[in-house]
C-alpha cells in the first residue's frame, strides 16, 4: 500500500527535525527518543514518527529494538577506528573523481570557507564549514555511491568527532587549518595524487586523536547536551 503524500511529507519533515538535533549535538549518542513526546511536540501522530525514526535508523544515526524503543546511535571506538578507515579509503576516490572537473567558481568557493574556518571559534560553526570546505572539493563527482558512502560516515561520527575538535580548540591546536591549506593548494593545482595524500594526512590525523583521547571523547560526547 502507498504511503499518502501528506503522510511521507510529515515522515520527512520530523526526520529531518531529528536528524538536525541528532548532527548538532542536542541529541547525545545513546539519548532514548520518546515516541509519544515527540509526536505531542510536533502534533501529530506516532505513525510519521515512527516512520521517520525508520528513514533515521537507515541512515545509521537512530538505532530502533523492538521492546526498547529507538535511541541515537551511538559508536564504540572499534567503530570509530573502522569508520574512519572506510574515509581514509572512500574520499580520496571521491576527490579524484570530482578534482577534474572543478572550476574557477569552485576554487573561489573554496578558499572562501577555507578562510572563514581559520577565523572560526565556535565548534559547530566550525564542523559545519569544515564539512561544507571537503563537500566543495567532492562536489563535481560523479559517483553518488561513494557519496553517500561519505555522508553517512560523517554523520554517524559527528557527534565523537564534536567532542575531539572541543579538545583540539581548547589545547589550541589549528593544525587541521593547515592541513586545510595543503589540501587546497593541492586541489587548485590539480595534482590529485597530492592532494589525496593531504586528504588521508587529515582524516588519519583524526582517527589517532580520536584514538589517544578515547575516554574523554566518550565522556564528552555523552554529556554534550547536559
Amino acid at each position: 500500500m502507498t504511503t499518502p503524500p501528506s503522510s511521507s511529507a510529515a515522515s520527512q519533515r520530523i526526520a529531518d527535525i531529528l536528524a538536525e538535533r541528532i548532527l548538532a549535538g542536542d541529541l547525545a549518542p545513546g539519548s532514548r527518543i520518546k515516541q509519544d513526546e515527540l509526536a505531542a511536540e510536533l502534533d501529530t501522530s506516532r505513525i510519521p514518527v515512527r516512520d521517520a525514526l525508520r528513514m533515521l535508523e537507515a541512515r545509521g544515526l537512530v538505532v530502533m529494538r523492538p521492546n526498547a524503543g529507538a535511541r541515537v546511535a551511538s559508536l564504540t571506538m572499534r567503530d570509530l577506528e573502522i569508520s574512519y578507515e572506510i574515509r581514509e579509503r572512500i574520499e580520496p576516490l571521491l576527490l579524484a573523481e570530482s578534482m577534474p572537473r572543478l572550476t574557477e567558481s569552485d576554487f573561489a568557493d573554496l578558499k572562501a570557507v577555507m578562510e572563514r574556518n581559520e577565523q572560526v571559534t565556535d565548534i559547530d560553526e566550525a564542523i559545519a564549514l569544515g564539512r561544507e570546505f571537503h563537500w566543495i572539493t567532492y562536489r563535481r563527482h560523479e559517483t553518488p555511491l561513494l557519496a553517500q558512502i561519505v555522508e553517512r560516515v560523517w554523520d554517524t561520527t559527528q557527534s565523537y568527532r564534536r567532542a575531539y575538535l572541543k579538545l583540539a580548540f581548547a589545547s589550541g591546536s589549528r593544525t587541521h587549518d593547515v592541513e586545510h591549506q595543503l589540501l587546497y593548494d593541492a586541489v587548485v593545482r590539480g595534482e590529485i595524487e597530492t592532494a589525496q595524500a593531504a586528504l588521508v594526512l587529515h582524516i588519519r590525523r583524526t582517527r589517532i586523536g580520536l584514538q589517544r583521547h578515547a575516554q574523554r571523547l566518550g565522556q564528552a560526547a555523552q554529556t554534550a547536551t547536559r
